[in-house]
C-alpha cells in the first residue's frame, strides 16, 4: 500500500515532525573591533564589504589588488574611503596589523594569498573554491595549522536552513547506513567569463563555480568521509564553440561540463555531474540513498546552491511505502552571505573552531582535482 503523501498521511506526519525544529537563532555579539583587510576587489569583494559594513565589531582599514587604481575606485564606490589601498596581497600584509582578511582574488592565487597571510598571523575568510589542485590544498591546511589561526572557505549554502535539514535528516538515522549519492545540477545556458574561464586565473571552470556547492551539499550531510579514488570526465564544447559562446570561446580553457564516479571512506559511492551549458533543464535531482530510507533534492533550472523546492524522504513503516514531503525552510533573519560573514568573526572572537573547515573542504577539492586529473589519464584516480 503507497500513502498519500499530499495528504499528508498520519504516518508522514509522524516522520515530518521528526525534522521541523526551529531554526536556531544568531548567536551573541563581541566587543574588540576586528581590523580586516580585503584581497582582490572584483565583484565578488561587493558582497564582502557590504556584509562587513554591516557588523558592529569590523573596520575595513585595507584592500589591495592587483589592478592599478582599482582598489581606490572600490573604496571610494562603497563607503571606505578610508581604507589603506596596496598594490598586492603581500604588500598589504607585510604593512598592516589585521585580525582577517577576505580572500576574494582569482581561484589559482587563493593559496598563495591564504597561506601568506596565514604566516603573518592573521585569519583568512576564503572564497570557494578553496584552490585548484590537492597540493595547493594541502599547503593551505598546514598552514593553517603551523598558524594558530583559522580558514573559513567561503560556502554560504552551509547556511541555508534546507540544506542544514539535509544533514538534520541524515544525522536522525532515518536514512541508516548511505551506500549511494547522485548530485550535481547546473545550468542549460549560464557560462561566466572574465577570470571564470582561464587556466592561469580560473584553473578550474564549473566544478569550482558550481560543482563545489552540490559536492558540499551531499558529503557534509554524511561527515565528509575521505575519497578512495575517483573515475572523472571533463569537456568544454559548449563554451570553445563560437555558436554557444561567441564573446568568449577563442580564450575559453576551462571546463563547462564535469561528471565522476567517486568512491568513499565506508562503502559509499557518488555519481556526480555538473554543467554550465547542456542541451537539458538538469543533470538530474540529489538522490541519497540508505538502507532504511532515500532522501530526494529537487535540482534547479539555473543551480545556486540551494534545493530546487520541497524534498520528499522515502522509508516504510510496517509494510507500507511511505513518501513525506519536508517543506521549504524559509531563511528567517539575515542573508545566507551575512551569516557566513558573522560566524566567521564569532568564530574569531571566541578562539572557536572554522564554520566551514579546510579539513573538510580538503576532501571536497580532492574530487575536484581527481576529476581533472583522471580526465587528462583516462582511467581511474586512487588517493
Amino acid at each position: 500500500m503507497r500513502e498519500d503523501v499530499t495528504q499528508m498521511s498520519a504516518k508522514g506526519d509522524a516522520v515530518l515532525s521528526q525534522f521541523m525544529k526551529a531554526e536556531k537563532q544568531e548567536g551573541i555579539r563581541h566587543g574588540k573591533t576586528l581590523k580586516v583587510g580585503i584581497i582582490g576587489t572584483g565583484w565578488i569583494a561587493e558582497s564582502h564589504v557590504e556584509s562587513f559594513k554591516e557588523m558592529p565589531d569590523v573596520e575595513i582599514v585595507a584592500l589591495a589588488d592587483l589592478i592599478s587604481g582599482k582598489a581606490e575606485a572600490f573604496g571610494k564606490e562603497w563607503g571606505v574611503e578610508s581604507a589603506r589601498c596596496y598594490p598586492c596581497h603581500k604588500t598589504m600584509l607585510d604593512a598592516e596589523e589585521l585580525d582577517a582578511v577576505s580572500v576574494c582574488t582569482y581561484n589559482t592565487t587563493h593559496a598563495e594569498c591564504t597561506i601568506y597571510a596565514l604566516g603573518k598571523g592573521v585569519h583568512v575568510l576564503l572564497e570557494k573554491p578553496m584552490c585548484v589542485t590537492t597540493e595547493e590544498a594541502l599547503a593551505i591546511v598546514e598552514a593553517e595549522k603551523k598558524s594558530g589561526k583559522i580558514v573559513c572557505v567561503g560556502f554560504q549554502p552551509r547556511f541555508d536552513p534546507n540544506m542544514q535539514k539535509i544533514k538534520e535528516i541524515v544525522d536522525t538515522g532515518a536514512l541508516g547506513e548511505v551506500y549511494y549519492i547522485q548530485t550535481g545540477g547546473g545550468r542549460r545556458r549560464g557560462m561566466p567569463g572574465r577570470t571564470f574561464i582561464t587556466k592561469d586565473e580560473g584553473g578550474i571552470g564549473a566544478m569550482g563555480d558550481i560543482g563545489c556547492y552540490s559536492l558540499d551539499m551531499v558529503l557534509n550531510a554524511i561527515g565528509y568521509p575521505r575519497p578512495v579514488s575517483v573515475t572523472g570526465y571533463i569537456s568544454n564544447f559548449f563554451g570553445t564553440s563560437p555558436e554557444y559562446n561567441p564573446k568568449d570561446y577563442a580564450r575559453f580553457e576551462v571546463e563547462d561540463f564535469a561528471a565522476a564516479f567517486v568512491r568513499l571512506e565506508g562503502g559509499v559511492v557518488l555519481d556526480f555531474r555538473i554543467a554550465w551549458a547542456m542541451h537539458i533543464d538538469t543533470p538530474g535531482d540529489t538522490i541519497i540513498m540508505g538502507k532504511k530510507g532515500a532522501l530526494r533534492i529537487p535540482s534547479t533550472d539555473c543551480w545556486n546552491g540551494a534545493p530546487g523546492g520541497p524534498m520528499t524522504l522515502y522509508t516504510n513503516v510496517g509494510s507500507s511505502l511511505v513518501e513525506t514531503v519536508i517543506p521549504l525552510v524559509q531563511n528567517r533573519g539575515p542573508g545566507l552571505f551575512h551569516k557566513k560573514i558573522r560566524s566567521f568573526l564569532d568564530a574569531i572572537h571566541t578562539g572557536g573552531e572554522s564554520p566551514v573547515p579546510t579539513s573538510q573542504i580538503l576532501y571536497n577539492q580532492m574530487i575536484i582535482d581527481g576529476i581533472v586529473r583522471s580526465s587528462k589519464l583516462g582511467k581511474e584516480v586512487v588517493f
